[in-house]
């Protein structure tokens, strides 16, 4: 499984109880039936518990003309929790209790009835979170204490029963543990070259000893600032590079690391054209911080890095050293993944990815279309229920259906078939795609991720300048691998903005070691180097880069400085000169990151400048980004900006989070407490002792009511509106702050993952269609959404998101933007349990603006985040 932090989502056991989601009173004691009948139902603590069934079809949601049959529910004292499985050649499952043992799985024909056939594997090996049938043998990925490793069981006998089992390799704790962490190893699967295996592993198992590398070996924390550990201690001493991928050869004896920096990748499965793709772990108790990422898809290319690292210090998603998703989920807890490869579906559930969600019940059709050198991913709900907690998909070739089950930490289990009953043709799509030319562009450079000569680095260099992001991130990795002395002389020398700074970048990595990884260190990089790196890098017209090469070459002297220390008074001098100017930018991104290093510097003239951000920032994340930088500034302040700062963090206190949220806060406080001299702490006493805010506040304060808005009234004077040109950006995005839109939706890589990710709105809505579902959200109620409405039978009714379970406790969410607000509701007092009909979107989010402000928030809501879009030109 994927957690082992005590997080939002997954606090404790959820237990699965179809009672829950039924009025047959037969699930009731006599005596609350009977209470019931008349009105007076009450919970008696005497009542025993209720029979344990994994949830029923007829609350399972399925997409059009598919079917799900349930076609075991596990018995818990007899076979465990489910969470894993593979599939054998004669097409009998093997499956995994979380706790306990193998068993193989024997299911009846399609359409024929009766219960699967179960038997124990007699091995003494279980607690498996990987399962492969390849080799003649069966390949075990055990995540429990003291025995985490990769085994190999085999049949000694003709009668092929398996019976002998040997480790292959010792998965050791990051931490130092006993291993059996839920963010351990997990999948195996089998490369596209018949060769060898891959394998995943969470970021709380060590790395390996590899025999070979895909990744440039040259990974660190790379925190210009020293960074804030997770706020409530959660895997604080474990650094990056998180979790990683390996290929192996069948006999374990050779290990190359493909890909780091993954959070709790569970699962991976390749493509028919050899691409591997993973669903990775966001990190929920981060919620409402700028460092939050949501749970994503990744394609995983050669020598890639995906930033994971501890607490606040996670890379955000443009910074050069990592990579992006190609799919942004939401919040979650990734489980099994599968492309749908010979199941008898039609040809778009073929090429789909299918990815599942422990937390919220969900199964994806992520559907894959190219995106330059990658693909890009389109979710698509495929599978949902309450509760429906997802551990593994795979698809059976035998009888071409897709096998789910559901289960984990102890709950109840079951074991479900996915058949397609629609009219669409389900004959097997053996055609594979061609690679576009940007695919195969990739593909080439990932050829040279070795040790090679010169012709390498011709072939190389133009690359480095690419305007596809992964294919200059496959250049650099490539790069990295050769010779340093074969190419400094060409990055320092560099005249291309693009290309200098993704040399740069690598020549900087290469040539000194991260201070937190290499402790025996006697020094930082060379000053003479760092003097002609920054002599190069100052060559770069800094106004004339995009936002995306801002970012980048910002990135660039954060890595520099915190590798090779800080720069001479001359050095310092010169970057202030040059960089002044500049700020504040006007993105808030690179804001945040210049910001870093005006403070690295101790520049005595930014503290204005950045309260002044701070206090006109419409988001908390972005108040945030400045205040986690201003904790560590000494120097420059004056009693006005001191007071407005600790105010600030008084004020913060009430702001909405995650469970990290307060000791996030906590730390910023307590690192500017310690810049302060003595005078200071005496002068800004009052304040420092303060009790900080309680309850909750809005970063936004509320606006007065201008007019209850119609669709009809609207949409003309928006289309006209948004022809005419000349709105503004920055209103457009203050405005979507006052509406409260950040707070659950995604917009521009900022906000809250509740609610489903606007940055390509425009181009899944027309302006009419938008506006109809913010002015009336109720209207049409995605179940990916929607909220659980539970009666209860004291006469009460909640209703929110289902996030967990504790117990008898169900726990829920009523207000996504509160992820502290949780309320409990026993399971023995349920009466009834349905999804709401009402969006948890409110309604009237309009009607606090004026007709100039409307056509300014949709301007910037269409625009996806550019503010050179046509609806801005004047």
């Amino acid at each position: 499984m994927r957690r082992v932090s005590l997080s939002l989502f997954c606090l404790a056991m959820p237990i699965v109880f179809a009672a829950l989601a039924t009025q047959d009173p037969s699930f009731l004691s006599a005596q609350t039936a009977k209470e019931k009948a008349k009105g007076k139902a009450k919970v008696d603590p005497k009542i025993p518990p209720r029979p344990q069934f994994a949830t029923p079809i007829d609350k399972i949601k399925v997409a059009k003309d598919f079917q799900v049959e349930l076609l075991y529910s596990v018995p818990k004292e007899t076979y465990g929790s489910w969470v894993c499985m593979c599939v054998l050649p004669d097409g009998k499952l093997v499956v995994s209790d979380q706790y306990g043992l193998l068993y193989r799985v024997a299911v009846p024909a399609i359409g024929e009835k009766g219960e699967p056939k179960i038997v124990k594997i007699p091995v003494e090996i279980g607690g498996a979170q990987g399962l492969l049938w390849a080799f003649d043998s069966l390949y075990v990925v055990v995540n429990a204490p003291k025995k985490s490793g990769l085994y190999r069981v085999t049949a000694s006998q003709k009668d092929g029963e398996l019976d002998t089992v040997k480790m292959l390799k010792k998965f050791e704790d990051a931490q130092g543990g006993d291993g059996g962490g839920e963010h351990g190893p997990h999948a195996i699967i089998k490369h596209p070259d018949g060769k060898r295996l891959t394998i995943v592993v969470g970021n709380q198992t060590k790395l390996v000893d590899y025999t070979s590398t895909k990744v440039p070996p040259y990974w660190g924390e790379d925190h210009l600032l020293p960074r804030m550990p997770d706020g409530r201690g959660f895997m604080a001493g474990v650094k990056g590079p998180g979790g990683a991928v390996y290929n192996i050869t069948p006999d374990g004896k050779e290990w190359e690391l493909f890909s780091v920096g993954f959070r709790n990748e569970y699962d991976a499965a390749y493509n028919h054209q050899g691409d591997l793709f993973t669903y990775d772990a966001d990190m929920e108790w981060d919620f409402n911080t700028p460092w939050y990422r949501p749970t994503r898809v990744c394609q995983v290319t050669s020598g890639s890095e995906f930033g994971w690292r501890n607490g606040a210090g996670k890379y955000p998603v443009y910074y050069p050293d990592s990579l992006p998703g190609i799919c942004d989920i939401g919040p979650g807890s990734p489980t099994g993944i599968a492309f749908g490869y010979g199941a008898k579906f039609p040809k778009k559930y073929q090429d789909a990815l299918f990815i599942c969600d422990w937390s919220y019940g969900k199964m994806y059709a992520v559907h894959m279309t190219p995106n330059g050198s990658v693909k890009k991913g389109t979710a698509e709900e495929f599978i949902s229920g309450v509760p429906l907690q997802l551990t593994d998909v795979v698809i059976n070739p035998i009888d071409g259906a897709m096998y789910f089950t559901i289960g984990g930490r102890k709950t109840q289990s079951g074991l479900y078939r996915v058949t397609y009953t629609g009219k669409e043709s389900t004959e097997t799509q053996a055609k594979v795609s061609a690679p576009t030319a940007a695919e195969k562009e990739l593909a080439t450079l990932e050829k040279l991720h070795v040790r090679s000569d010169a012709k390498a680095i011709e072939a190389i260099w133009p690359e480095l300048g690419d305007s596809d992001r992964f294919i200059r991130f496959a250049a650099r990795v490539a790069l990295e691998h050769q010779d340093v002395k074969a190419w400094k002389d060409l990055a320092l020398n560099e005249k291309n903005p693009q290309t200098a700074i993704t040399a740069l970048l690598a020549l900087v990595r290469v040539s000194a070691a991260c201070p937190e990884h290499d402790k025996e260190a006697k020094k930082k990089g060379d000053p003479a180097l760092r003097a002609q790196i920054l002599e190069s890098l100052g060559r770069i017209d800094f106004v004339k880069l995009t936002t995306e090469q801002k970012l980048e070459m910002v990135r660039v002297y954060q890595v520099l400085f915190h590798r090779f220390g800080t720069p001479t008074a001359e050095e310092r001098k010169a970057w202030l000169a040059k960089f002044a100017p500049a700020f504040p930018n006007r993105n808030r991104f690179v804001d945040g990151e210049l910001l870093q290093i005006f403070v690295f510097l101790q520049d005595d003239t930014i503290a204005p400048k950045a309260i002044k951000l701070l206090a006109e920032a419409p988001t908390q994340e972005e108040q945030i980004e400045y205040a986690r930088s201003l904790r560590m500034l000494k120097t420059g302040w004056t009693p006005e900006t001191r007071t407005a700062f600790f105010s600030w963090i008084n004020k913060a206190y009430a702001y909405k989070g995650g469970n990290s949220f307060g000791g996030f806060l906590d730390k910023i406080k307590a690192d500017a407490i310690a810049t302060l001299s003595d005078k200071e702490k005496v002068a800004l006493k009052t304040i420092l002792e303060a009790q900080p805010a309680t309850g909750t506040v809005a970063v936004q304060p509320p606006r007065p009511l201008v007019k209850k808005y119609t669709l009809a009234e609207l949409s003309p004077i928006v289309d006209k509106g948004l022809k005419a040109g000349g709105r503004d950006f920055d209103k457009g995005r203050k405005l979507f702050a006052a509406a409260n839109c950040f707070a659950c939706h995604r917009y521009d890589n900022e906000g809250g993952a509740q609610g489903p990710d606007l940055s390509g709105a425009s181009g899944r809505f027309n302006t009419h269609d938008l506006l109809e579902t913010i002015i009336d959200p109720s209207k049409e109620v995605s179940d990916q959404y929607a909220n659980a409405q539970i009666d209860t039978l004291d006469g009460k009714t909640v209703v929110g998101r289902i996030i967990n379970f504790s117990g008898d406790d169900m726990m829920l969410l009523p207000d996504m933007t509160n992820p502290n607000g949780i309320v409990k509701v026993n399971r023995n007092n349920v009466d009834r349990m349905q999804l709401s009909k009402l969006s948890p979107m409110p309604a009237g989010l309009l009607d606090t603006l004026k007709e100039d402000e409307i056509l300014d928030l949709m301007a910037y809501l269409l625009s996806r985040g550019d503010r050179n879009h046509a609806a801005f030109k004047k």
